[in-house]
């Protein structure tokens, strides 16, 4: 699989913030109403065009639902507002999408690496996350609700890859797995903000050979 997050291209329908979910999987907004992956898919495209084209205020709930061709009240019944459709059309970032292990624990860095840059330098991201930034900034607790439901997942295929590479030497048993997380995270996105996919490669290797230096140290130390 390629290291590339595919985040923005055949996105797949997420299920909106608070919708339930029937037995078999299928996701609803009321009484008999079942959710149309392609009706969300249509709407996740807009938001991501329109972030491009428009930037982060001007994607409101109505531009999008014109530039979709669908009405307003269809995009509320799946989202509660701007900032949860938003987060969904550059955030939905599903576990098939984590790099597959290749048994050798640099290799790994370094596709996580891409992963990460390549999904925060998408056009549609840079566009949105300083926006996003600034209203987390007065609402922490929305803020600590996306990092559950979207960072914990990626947070715990981490630990899983870590805990395999202990297991052959390539790793201290009790590195911090957060904060290689945390360095990960947060290098790669500082540098998609301001450089994009400028000198990529080797900015990856970098940050991959700093990422493998940390997992080898323990959090004794």
């Amino acid at each position: 699989m390629s290291p590339r997050c595919n985040l923005f291209q055949n996105l797949p329908p997420t299920r909106a913030r608070g919708s339930p979910v029937t037995a078999a999987g299928t996701a609803r907004t009321g009484p008999g109403r079942p959710r149309d992956p392609q009706l969300d898919a249509l709407v996740l495209t807009a938001t991501q065009e329109l972030l491009v084209r428009d930037g982060y205020q001007a994607t409101t709930i109505a531009a999008v639902a014109r530039r979709a061709g669908v009405v307003t009240t269809s995009i509320y019944r799946r989202w509660p507002g701007k900032r949860a459709l938003v987060e969904d059309a550059i955030f939905a970032l599903d576990t098939e999408n984590h790099p597959v292990p290749s048994g050798d624990l640099r290799t790994d860095l370094l596709a996580w690496t891409r992963l990460f840059l390549h999904a925060a330098a998408h056009p549609a991201a840079r566009s949105a996350i300083p926006g996003l930034l600034s209203e987390y900034h007065d609402d922490r607790e929305s803020y600590r609700r996306l990092l559950d439901g979207g960072e914990r997942p990626t947070i715990q295929a981490l630990r899983e890859l870590l805990t395999v590479a202990a297991e052959s030497g390539q790793a201290a048993g009790d590195c911090d797995v957060e904060a290689i997380f945390e360095f990960l995270r947060g290098a790669t996105l500082m540098r998609a903000l301001t450089h994009g996919t400028e000198d990529a490669d080797h900015f990856s290797r970098r940050i991959a050979d700093a990422l493998y230096a940390v997992a080898q140290t323990p959090t004794s130390d």
